[in-house]
């Protein structure tokens, strides 16, 4: 099982698509183990983003990201980094494949929705950024049977 980190980003949250997404996460059986909504500072946006601090188009992103509330969500699930990340689809809406949250709902390449985590070590950082550990609500999914083998965990 892994824990991964899902932003719902202000467009997503602005187009209500909020509920299309978490839903698309939850048909597939990964499971929410935390969820809240939040105001990302510039100071938040900086330490989330310190790879792309430097970068030309980071003030653009951090006017983005801090313009309109996000929902932060800690996902868990078989491989979740990965089944996330392929859920969302490429970067770009426009390059995106239909079926993916961004090919069916995003036309741009930063007003693409959603953010999550591209790695196991992300996935911890990221997660510490917005979580305490008493924020998470472990539980066992009731139809956690059907949704893998006993021996997949």
């Amino acid at each position: 099982m892994q824990r991964t980190l899902v932003l719902l980003k202000p467009d997503c949250v602005q187009r209500r698509l909020m509920g299309k997404v978490i839903g698309r996460f939850e048909e597939k059986g990964l499971s929410i183990i935390a969820m809240k909504m939040i105001r990302v500072t510039p100071d938040l946006a900086r330490q989330h983003y310190a790879e792309h601090v430097e970068k030309p188009f980071y003030p653009s992103l951090e006017e983005f990201i801090t313009s309109a509330p996000i929902v932060a969500l800690a996902v868990d699930g078989l491989e979740a980094v990965n089944v996330v990340r392929e859920m969302l689809g490429a970067t770009s809406g426009l390059k995106a494949a239909p079926g993916t949250i961004r090919g069916d709902y995003s036309s741009s390449r930063q007003m693409n929705l959603v953010h999550a985590s591209d790695s196991e070590e992300s996935a911890k950082r990221e997660l510490e950024l917005y979580f305490n550990e008493s924020d998470y609500c472990d539980y066992e999914h009731v139809a956690a049977s059907f949704l893998r083998a006993i021996d997949e965990s």
